[in-house]
């Protein structure tokens, strides 16, 4: 009766992971219970998660070395595995709220967020090819476009961008406060989409910096954002709480591979309680000021919650 903060499935965002093929998954070794699916089993599963009450997905894929290119073409090829996918399942399951990532570096032979030449990444240049994969993702039906790349002034190019092809109603939710973050390992693993050279200092934020996610969220939320990220979400707990107090923007919290996997191998080992684990993780970022939790644990979380 007077607990001040509850997480329920209605918060949660289940990231998910799709790979070529037909009727196969696999798992990602370095997080116990994650699958890349197939498309047409990746619809199956939304189509149980949804009944388990979870509601909204962030679809990632997994690309083949051979569609990979600098300049990240393959993001915005309608027949392409992803937005193949996003078609389909927005067909076959209409009221599954989607929410798709904007950036280049599964789709990029350098791995990196952004155009790479002479070890510099082009901001201004990698604006154009986001704008290409928004526009074709919310064509393909996605509800939330989620740029996670972190070029400067993205925000308000893909805004304009989606306003003027009509598509004032799909949602950014952009990644705010990205830090590099040591946190991302499995997630790289499970796309093979880590930077063949040099890392990602240079566009994501030193996790030394606080007041810069005010500046950041000051230019997102001025570009039209819809909701604000920050990424990861335990180690940063502090910035979730930062942006809720300083925004009336709904906050997100990404609670992110890494974390994900350190809870799984410490439960596995016998050393936590995992489910335990898991909820108090949650509700720490929902207690920071999380409306909004993008979690791997979106799936078992519902499940307990529906015993």
């Amino acid at each position: 009766m007077v607990r001040e903060h509850q997480v329920s499935t209605n918060d949660l965002i289940y990231p998910m992971f799709m790979q070529e093929g037909k009727n196969e998954r696999s798992e990602i070794s370095s997080m116990p219970g994650i699958f890349r699916y197939t498309p047409d089993l990746l619809i199956r599963e939304i189509e149980l998660c949804m009944k388990l009450g979870l509601k909204t997905f962030a679809l990632f894929p997994k690309v083949e070395d051979s569609l990979k290119d600098p300049l990240a073409k393959e993001s915005y090829n309608e027949k392409g595995l992803y937005l193949k996918t996003i078609k389909a399942i927005k067909s076959e399951l209409p009221e599954a709220c989607i929410m798709t990532d904007v950036a280049m570096d599964p789709y990029s032979s350098d791995g990196h967020d952004g155009i790479l030449k002479n070890g510099k990444i082009l901001n201004d240049a990698t604006l154009e090819v986001l704008g290409k994969m928004a526009l074709a993702q919310a064509e393909a039906g996605a509800d939330i476009i989620g740029p996670s790349d972190m070029m400067d002034f993205r925000v308000g190019y893909l805004r304009e961008m989606l306003d003027n092809q009509g598509f004032e109603d799909v949602s950014i939710m952009s990644y705010t406060a990205k830090y590099a973050s040591a946190f991302y390992g499995p997630f790289r693993n499970a796309l093979d989409s880590a930077p063949k050279a040099g890392d990602k200092k240079t566009y994501q934020m030193d996790p030394a910096n606080q007041a810069e996610a005010l500046i950041e969220a000051e230019l997102d939320f001025a570009e039209g954002a819809d909701f604000l990220m920050v990424k990861p979400a335990l180690a940063y707990l502090d910035v979730i709480k930062l942006l809720y107090d300083n925004y009336e923007l709904p906050i997100a919290a990404y609670n992110v591979s890494g974390e994900y996997a350190m809870i799984k191998a410490a439960s596995e080992k016998g050393w936590i309680d995992g489910e335990r684990a898991m909820a108090e993780a949650l509700l720490s970022m929902k207690r920071a000021g999380a409306k909004v939790i993008l979690t791997y644990f979106a799936k078992e979380f519902a499940v307990l919650s529906n015993y």
